[in-house]
């Protein structure tokens, strides 16, 4: 991206696991100042999970080391433990991640033969619907494809090994696509050899008003809040705002502190977005 878009100030808002495909939100320029407002936001992914296999991976990228006959196993009791992993839980991530261990990546020390057991952490599972379910391998194992909508720093993964391990088989991931990051879904997204053809990338002014509330703000306010002076506070006390100028240019982004609305970050005029 950086040799395409003639720069190297280029960043992204949190990679996919290797196996995975699908939506990547890369900010060019004065854009890589939004990055981490996206990487807080709700995911979506579609993804199909194994039941009758373990893997040291918890995906297909893994040696198998377990699991057991999952013919026995009836729809109702599949949906009945995705219910239970639906909602406030708590997730163990998947050993082999990018979590840091003193210093070190979790993924790292496992393929050096260490055993890690990570912490739990709380995260949310907005939706976790079923879409079908096929018996693979003469029956012995099932595939459910899914569509998962999650907080930040869910590992499907996890959630494929977890549901395995409510219903004694073990599981595993065999795919995953990631189709939304907050507001951008796969239908805006463009593939590498797009993107050389014609570097058609999102205007900053729109990917403010997709990813914030927005303040319409007078001349008055512009000329204040580009000078980062304080302006009257914002109607949404409770989340930054997207401060748009009367021609509709992103100016800045507002929080409400002590009574007035104070800019958090300021978008100077000009320069390649």
């Amino acid at each position: 991206m950086r040799r395409l878009a003639g720069t190297r100030k280029v960043g992204h808002a949190g990679t996919l696991d290797p196996m995975a495909t699908g939506v990547l939100v890369i900010g060019i320029n004065r854009a890589t100042r939004l990055l981490t407002y996206i990487v807080g936001t709700t995911k979506t992914y579609t993804a199909t999970i194994r039941l009758g296999q373990s893997t040291i991976t918890d995906d297909a990228e893994g040696e198998i080391t377990g699991g057991s006959i999952a013919a026995a196993v009836t729809e109702d009791e599949i949906r009945s433990a995705i219910a239970d992993l639906t909602g406030d839980i708590e997730q163990v991530p998947s050993s082999v991640s990018a979590i840091k261990v003193k210093g070190e990546r979790s993924y790292a020390r496992v393929r050096a033969g260490e055993d890690v057991d990570l912490p739990s952490r709380p995260v949310t599972i907005h939706r976790f619907d079923v879409h079908s379910i096929r018996r693979v391998n003469n029956g012995r194992l099932q595939d459910v494809d899914v569509t998962v909508e999650c907080s930040s720093g869910t590992y499907i993964r996890a959630l494929a090994r977890d549901l395995g391990s409510a219903l004694s088989v073990g599981g595993h991931l065999t795919a995953l696509r990631r189709t939304r990051v907050g507001p951008y879904s796969i239908e805006q997204a463009r593939t590498l050899e797009q993107l050389a053809e014609d570097l058609s990338v999102l205007p900053l002014d729109d990917a403010g008003r997709a990813l914030f509330p927005v303040r319409d703000l007078s001349e008055a306010e512009t000329a204040d809040v580009s000078h980062g002076r304080r302006i009257e506070p914002s109607a949404r006390p409770d989340v930054p705002v997207a401060a748009f100028a009367p021609d509709g240019t992103l100016v800045a982004l507002l929080e409400n502190r002590g009574g007035a609305a104070r800019t958090v970050l300021v978008f100077a005029p000009g320069g390649k977005e």
